[in-house]
Order: structure tokens, then sequence, then C-alpha cells
């Protein structure tokens, strides 16, 4: 069974709304054992909206379709399906006085626009909306299965927990999907796929895997669908995923889809160590990623956004005579910024980046994208220099990810 979702509205193809709806109902989806083949978002122009439904009847068995029941004239969500369907629309009276009830409580009468939503599909059936003035609808035909939800989240979801999924259960009954998702970092897109070819000869029946790339990370997502038992379906992704990791071990951070900056953080709670981080090229990055994971103020103590010379040399110690001879961006000076803010702050760890982010700075020697990392630890200081490639945001993402690796790294050396 194809399964589809259509975002209908304009403002979703801003730049200042985000489609939440259609990845709630891929997550709700996926856990009945319904995976989403199409994800379509489309405004409300009637033409675009005509054959953005008819794609969808032609390819899909399930298609749930949110947005455009509202009252106003640019919602034609309910009449391009009829018309797609070859069916008409009913006036409900119970609409209208369930919407007369709800306005009431608030001592208004019903605005004329609101009669709009009052009609049904010919043969769909009603789903109740508690929480707003726009019904659903549910329609089946001998080959498909149609939902027609509000937009709004508190509409959409009640609604879709309470009415769509109970139907979506039946006929889901007995299939299975399970996901695993591998993230890797230090490795290129090409040179992980090249590693793991091999695999994709040997993939059991029910079995997917695709690949995701951007910037410093990769993932790997595994995906079993089908009807065998729960521990079944688990033993057949085990044994890809140990035939996946066998070839990309040294790159694997997270088997569970865990983010660099949250494994990073377990690994310093679960050893009772503390971090502190000294950022220039970096701009506070470092920093923000470790405090993006709740309880983070367990391991991670501070970071000092040392950007010019000066605050280097009063913050973290550096000599100025030190960044005079090598430079700012120099393997001495990382040293000394990763040894300074590790004994400023009284860390276990002092991580350090410093760096050309470009994209004006950069010299023959020192082009743009050369960044040095520096980590200290209880044995003194190790250094790692990188030549980047992109723009200015993603050489600072990099420098980041590569300097949280480093430190995982050392970290999953320890008891």
């Amino acid at each position: 069974m194809k399964t589809e979702i259509i975002a209908v509205g304009t403002e979703l193809l801003t730049l200042s709304f985000r489609d939440t709806n259609s990845l709630f109902l891929t997550e709700r989806l996926r856990g009945l054992g319904l995976p989403v083949s199409f994800r379509m978002q489309v405004g409300d122009d009637p033409v675009d909206l005509k054959k953005a439904v008819r794609a969808a009847l032609g390819r899909s068995r399930l298609i749930i379709a949110t947005g455009g029941l509202g009252p106003t004239t640019d919602d034609r969500t309910r009449e391009v399906f009829a018309a797609a369907l070859g069916r008409g629309l009913v006036f409900d009276a119970a609409i209208l006085a369930r919407i007369r009830e709800r306005f009431g409580r608030r001592g208004l009468s019903v605005p004329p626009s609101n009669r709009k939503q009052c009609y049904v599909i010919e043969g769909a059936e009603v789903l109740e909306n508690p929480n707003g003035t726009a019904p659903g609808l549910w329609i089946e035909t001998p080959r498909r299965r149609i939902a027609l939800l509000p937009g709004p989240p508190r509409e959409l979801e009640p609604m879709f927990e309470n009415q769509v999924r109970p139907r979506l259960a039946a006929v889901a009954s007995g299939r299975r999907l399970i996901g695993r998702v591998l993230r890797l970092t230090g490795l290129g897109e090409s040179d992980m796929e090249s590693r793991i070819k091999t695999v994709y000869g040997a993939i059991p029946p029910g079995v997917g895997i695709v690949t995701l790339a951007c910037p410093g990370d990769l993932s790997i997502h595994l995906t079993y669908e089908g009807r065998a038992g729960r521990a079944e379906a688990e033993a057949v992704l085990d044994g890809v995923q140990r035939r996946l990791e066998g070839r990309l071990r040294p790159w694997v951070y997270s088997r569970g889809g865990q983010s660099l900056e949250a494994v990073v953080g377990g690994l310093l709670r679960s050893r009772g160590r503390t971090l502190a981080c000294a950022e220039s090229c970096t701009g506070g990055l470092l920093g923000h990623r470790l405090t993006n994971i709740p309880g983070s103020s367990d391991y991670f103590l501070e970071s000092a956004v040392t950007y010019s010379n000066q605050a280097k040399t009063a913050r973290l110690g550096v000599p100025p005579n030190l960044i005079a001879r090598h430079g700012a961006v120099s393997a001495p000076v990382a040293r000394a910024m990763a040894a300074g803010i590790k004994e400023a702050s009284g860390a276990d760890y002092g991580l350090a980046v410093t760096g050309i982010a470009g994209p004006a700075g950069g010299t023959p020697r020192k082009p743009v994208g050369l960044v040095y990392i520096g980590l200290a630890h209880e044995r003194g200081v190790s250094l790692d220099r990188n030549l980047f490639w992109g723009g200015r945001e993603t050489v600072k993402f990099l420098s980041s990810q590569r300097a949280l690796d480093i430190l995982r790294k050392r970290l999953i050396k320890l008891p």
C-alpha cells in the first residue's frame, strides 16, 4: 500500500512556516507499519491543488491531506477532492449545529462563511473536531482510503489519534515496521558507499537501506517491513547492522540516531569527566551544541569565545609572543588555548578550536578552511590539523564536529 501525505497551504511554501503536521503523521504511520512513500506540499492555487490530488490518486492507496478545510475562499481541499473523485458535496445540518454551539459558548453568532465547512463529500464519514470548526472527512473506495484533516496541529493531532488511527490499525494489522539509524562522521559519502556496497547484494527480504549525507555527518537508515515477529525482525536487522559496522566501525559514533553532542555528553557523564571549551572560529557553536542536550550542566563547565588575540591572552593565558611568532591560527596557539581553558576552568578536558572560516582572511600558506583543534587531557595536549571545504557556516560546523569526535574517541578508550 503506497501511502502519501499532501500538506495544503501557501504559507507552507514560505520561510515562516514549518510543516510539522507531515512529520507528525509520518512518525505515526510508520508506527502502524505504513511507511510514507510520497510527501507533498502544495499552495492554495486551485490548479496546482488539482494536479497534486490527481497525482496522489493515481499512485497511492492511502492519502492523508492536511489543511484547506477552513471557512475562507482559498480553502479548497474539500471541493478539489470531491471533483477528483467524481462526487458531489452535501450540506450536513449536524455540523452547522455543532458550529453554532461552539460560537454560542462565547456569545457569538456564526459568520456566513462558516457554512462552507458544513458541506461533506458524498459517501464520506465525518470526523468530529472538538477543537475547532473544521470537521475532517474519511473516504473509502474499493481501491483507496482518504483522510482530510484540518491544518492546525491542535486539531489535527487528536483527530488522527482518536479517529483516523483506529481505522488504519485494522488496515495495517499484522504488519511491522522497525528502524535503526547508524550515524558516522569523518568519512566521505562516496568512501562510505564503496565500503558497504557489497552489503547491498546480501540484504534479506523486507530490509531496506537508505543513506543520507550532509557535511560532516552521514547516516544509514535500516528498516524492516513485514509480518515477522518482533524478535525475528530485530535479529534480521542485527545481522545487517553487524555487516555494516564491520566495514565502518571507526567512523560510527551512534547506533540509535543520537547526535554527536549527545553521544559525547553521555560519555562524559558515564566517565565522570568535565569539559570546557575555548573557541575562536566556531564563535560559540561548540558550547551551543553541547548545551542543547538536557542535563549538560552535569559535565559541561563553560565555553570561552576568545575571538580576538587579546581575548586569547587575557582569558586563556596564551603568550602574546606566541601569537606574534606563529599567528592565531597555528598549532602552538591551539595547544596553548586548550591548556589555558583546562587550567582556568578546572575541567578534566580543555577543547580548543582556532581557524580561518572565510570567505576572506586566507593566504597561500594558511588558506580558508585551515583549522587547528587542541585537546588538553590528563597526559598533555593533543593536536589535530584540518583543511575543511565549504562556506563560512560549513567550516564552523565541520570544525565543531571534528572537535567533538576527537573528544569522543579519547573518551571511549576510558573505562
